[in-house]
């Protein structure tokens, strides 16, 4: 170094919460009801903002799956999902297993989720290599990955603590439908818009 001294590395020491630390940070004010963060393997982590189109496929999936599952799944929209001590995304769509309470009673875990969607307009990177990992490595079945700026839909299923064995990109004019609901059969395009 042109000063004579010698770098020395720094080492920060992170502090992770657990769901129920998130919880409270909420509850005593520190997170208010409007900031947008989830908690990803301990970290809170800000979500970025929801732009139009990505807003309109959230609603489109929304409408499309309410109307196709009615009594066999329940459909939620950007709420969270539990996957362990440390983890409470906030998936874009979530289909569940049916339910008497509908999760009132505690949010779904893995076991209860059918599919995950994500929808990616700037978070793609974000998207593919944070939450379907994580996703992965919890034992969600099935999610899939809603490139917008790709015009398709990345299907992962098979997973396992490395990431999904079974991974398949359908485009316009393809057709995706859940494994656990074969008959649930949705146009890319009806997706896409």
């Amino acid at each position: 170094m042109p000063d004579g001294r010698a770098e020395t590395a720094i080492s920060l020491t992170r502090r992770a919460f657990t769901v129920e630390e998130y919880h409270r940070l909420a509850q005593v004010g520190i997170l208010g009801e409007d900031d947008r963060v989830e908690l990803l393997e301990g970290e809170i982590v800000e979500m970025r903002p929801i732009g139009s189109r990505h807003a309109r496929c959230v609603t489109d999936l929304d409408d499309l799956l309410h109307e196709r599952v009615r009594g066999r799944a329940i459909v939620r929209v950007q709420n969270p999902v539990r996957l362990s001590e440390r983890s409470e995304p906030q998936p874009d769509v979530a289909l569940l297993r049916p339910r008497p309470d509908r999760y009132a009673s505690g949010h779904p875990g893995p076991a209860d989720v059918l599919l995950l969607i994500e929808v990616a307009e700037t978070s793609l990177e974000t998207d593919r290599g944070v939450k379907v990992p994580l996703y992965a490595r919890t034992g969600i079945a099935e999610v899939w990955l809603v490139d917008l700026s790709g015009e398709a839909i990345a299907v992962f299923r098979e997973p396992g603590p490395g990431g999904y064995g079974g991974v398949e990109r359908v485009g316009r004019g393809g057709r995706v439908a859940p494994a656990v609901l074969p008959d649930l059969a949705l146009g890319v395009d009806e997706i896409l818009g």
